[in-house]
């Protein structure tokens, strides 16, 4: 099912960013021949409006959009001024970008939903009571404290605590402390707990003494938790918020490539930090058994992440497209389609080789 999910997920996404090309090409005069649903071979022909085919390919992977031209072979035939390369250069420029723009926007609309149906999330005292799904969650865990020893770790949910007397089964934190400080150290404590990998078990830790830094006369388990639940939030809030959380995601998306593309052409890549296919493809199908909520934000980064890929300046990719474009502004004559043509397929093995490795480091994680 988590398969089915992430094909369908890509498509969306893949075809969303065409659709920018293919609204663009056709606002700026060009001639689009197809608009793809899936990869060639082609199934069917689902209709012909005008000049453009739309159709329903084999391979269910994405999209694609064909305008006339964009090979650059009819500019220096000379044959159609409605062609790709023969408009001027600022549209092409456009209708480049444009697909990264659907993705962006496409990456809001799915935030602002994301907000509306409700994730979750840390709350205040005062947002429990409108909350939905609440659970006692832990933050972070002081190394090598009972909390550590015993097993729990951030992301891990405190179901209830037993210490011999008394069950305690609130999702307050201030009233967790105060039952871990209430047995002085002196009583070890059962905890029902739910790992971040859905996994329940009840694991015992006693607290100690000498653990908190701010006030280590405390008995404590070395352990910071948070109520955590669900508030979506009105059209018009998430439409404000969704705004800055998703500028917020793009800047730290934007760091986090350039440091990876930084570390691959310097050989010091950290691929622990990326995830290929099969990486994503666990990630999309975790997040939608946690609800519409969790799906949409999963989706919305993804869309980012394809967005500012798509601009990086690699021949194949609309930035190394979108660089040919600048180039040819500044020397004021077409680069030769061979030529384009000859980068394009280089970075395209770039990219595919890239893929390949990712993917492989995904596959080693799981069997490792």
């Amino acid at each position: 099912m988590s398969v089915v999910i992430f094909i369908a997920v890509i498509v969306a996404l893949i075809v969303v960013h065409e659709f920018g090309h293919f609204v663009a090409a056709k606002l700026s005069g060009m001639r689009v021949d197809e608009f793809g649903l899936g990869y060639p071979p082609r199934a069917m022909v689902i209709a012909k409006k005008g000049e453009t085919l739309y159709t329903l390919n084999w391979l269910p992977f994405g999209g694609f959009v064909k305008i006339h031209g964009e090979d650059g072979i009819e500019r220096s035939l000379g044959r159609d001024a409605r062609a790709f390369t023969s408009k001027h250069r600022v549209l092409q420029a456009l209708v480049l970008v444009a697909g990264v723009a659907m993705n962006m926007l496409f990456a809001y609309v799915l935030i602002t939903g994301a907000l509306i149906a409700g994730t979750p999330r840390a709350l205040s005292q005062d947002e429990v009571a409108g909350a939905r799904d609440t659970q006692l969650m832990v933050a972070s865990v002081l190394p090598d404290s009972p909390a550590a020893r015993a097993g729990l770790s951030a992301g891990d949910s405190i179901l209830s605590a037993e210490d011999g007397h008394y069950v305690f089964s609130s999702v307050d934190p201030s009233a967790f402390t105060a039952f871990v400080t209430d047995g002085g150290g002196n009583t070890t404590i059962a905890l029902s707990v739910r790992h971040t990998d859905n996994k329940e078990e009840t694991i015992f830790a006693r607290p100690e003494k000498g653990i908190s830094l701010t006030d280590p006369s405390r008995a404590v388990l070395g352990v910071e938790v948070a109520t955590v639940g669900v508030v979506p939030l009105s059209l018009g809030e998430a439409i404000i918020e969704g705004a800055g959380l998703t500028w917020s995601a793009t800047k730290m998306t934007a760091v986090g490539l350039g440091h990876f593309f930084y570390g691959i052409f310097t050989l010091s890549a950290d691929l622990s930090q990326v995830a290929g296919p099969v990486g994503i493809a666990g990630v999309v199908g975790s997040a939608s058994m946690q609800g519409f909520g969790s799906l949409f934000s999963i989706m919305a980064i993804i869309s980012i992440n394809l967005a500012l890929i798509n601009l990086i300046p690699i021949p194949a990719l609309d930035g190394g497209r979108l660089l040919f474009v600048i180039i040819e502004s500044v020397i004021r004559r077409p680069i030769k389609a061979r030529v384009a043509q000859t980068m394009n397929a280089i970075g395209f093995v770039f990219l595919i080789l890239l893929m390949v490795v990712v993917t492989a480091h995904d596959i080693f994680k799981i069997v490792g």
